[in-house]
């Protein structure tokens, strides 16, 4: 998970596209999880505990996650759910050798979709009101190559359906990663390709001006902030394209293909992106992901990850470094998450 600050670029965004966004009544729900029980299930889900990739899992965080049921557990009663709750909390404690401690949790090797599929979660970011603070609902490859141990990052892809962080209280980043050059399957520094949408919570679609980290520590309950409530994240995942949606309104699709979403299907090799009015909403069309033929990473399935995150020096992770003020412990409460298959 890594939060890449995207800058609105706009061309003719009054322009008005049909896309079919509606989605079929006869979906099939294939996986959930509801969080009723008394436990995790562990038949669902994996404990990814410790830093992760370079001791701060790759995006400069200074939290160490953990199997605590301090950090993971299941819940009841909390406002407005439809039952149990999953809750993630981040704590600020010294823990073997960090100052703070999370949650992260996956799918791997358990479950993983691909195209075809609609994947959304009701999460309510309640304590995530302060720069540094933050909270993740996104997506991994479950597959690689033939021939080939792994499938390096930004080549296999990534899919951000939830970035939520506490600099940026009133909006919600859902984005994909990608790479532009195959280079035999080995990371390079410069080979990352990045496309996201800002969602408004106050408008319900893409802001007409991009958001900028904030230092302030928001008021829980704010009807405008992300934090105020449970909300609806999810994607809807087809061979062509990524809707990207909260509450069910969509504010980013993402083309695989060059020439999809401008150009008239025309290939041009560039990737492009543009605000247009789809269904009378402010969205995101951007192109594309395709970049190389040995691996198409959104034409292949992906793992769930659920994670919470403190940041650190590095200015792109989790909004920013943590702030003094912030207050801990931070929960956040995940009502289900669910995997339909689209008919």
């Amino acid at each position: 998970m890594l939060l890449a600050v995207w800058l609105i670029a706009c061309k003719d965004p009054v322009a008005e596209v049909k896309v079919d966004t509606t989605h079929s009544t006869n979906d099939s729900l294939v996986w959930s999880d509801e969080f009723n029980g008394s436990d995790l299930d562990l038949s669902k889900w994996n404990y990814e505990t410790g830093t992760g990739v370079n001791g701060d899992f790759g995006t400069g965080q200074l939290d160490r996650a953990t199997n605590r049921k301090e950090n993971v557990d299941i819940i009841q009663g909390v406002k407005n759910a439809d039952g149990g709750c999953l809750a993630i909390v981040t704590r600020k404690e010294f823990y073997i050798d960090r100052n703070y401690t999370s949650g992260r949790l996956t799918t791997s090797g358990k479950a993983a979709w691909g195209p075809g599929h609609k994947l959304t979660a009701r999460i309510w970011a309640r304590d995530v009101i302060a720069k540094g603070q933050g909270f993740a609902f996104w997506l991994m490859p479950s597959e690689k190559p033939a021939g080939q141990s792994n499938i390096m990052w930004p080549q296999g892809g990534e899919v951000d359906i939830m970035e939520y962080v506490g600099s940026m209280p009133r909006h919600n980043l859902g984005s994909v990663h990608y790479a532009w050059s195959w280079e035999n399957n080995q990371y390079a520094e410069w080979n990352h390709g990045h496309k996201g949408a800002y969602y408004s919570f106050y408008n319900s679609d893409v802001p007409l001006t991009a958001p900028s980290f904030e230092t302030f520590v928001a008021q829980p309950g704010d009807s405008v902030l992300g934090n105020g409530s449970f909300h609806l994240y999810s994607i809807d995942w087809h061979t062509d394209r990524m809707e990207f949606a909260v509450d069910n309104n969509v504010y980013h699709i993402h083309y695989f293909n060059d020439g999809s979403a401008f150009d008239k299907g025309v290939a041009d090799g560039q990737d492009e992106d543009g605000v247009r009015t789809v269904n009378g909403k402010r969205t995101l069309l951007s192109e594309y992901s395709n970049h190389f033929p040995e691996w198409h990473p959104f034409e292949h399935s992906m793992f769930i990850i659920l994670s919470a995150g403190v940041g650190g020096n590095d200015n792109k992770t989790y909004g920013g470094a943590i702030i003094p003020e912030a207050p801990f412990p931070c929960s956040v409460f995940v009502d289900w998450v669910r995997v339909y298959k689209n008919n």
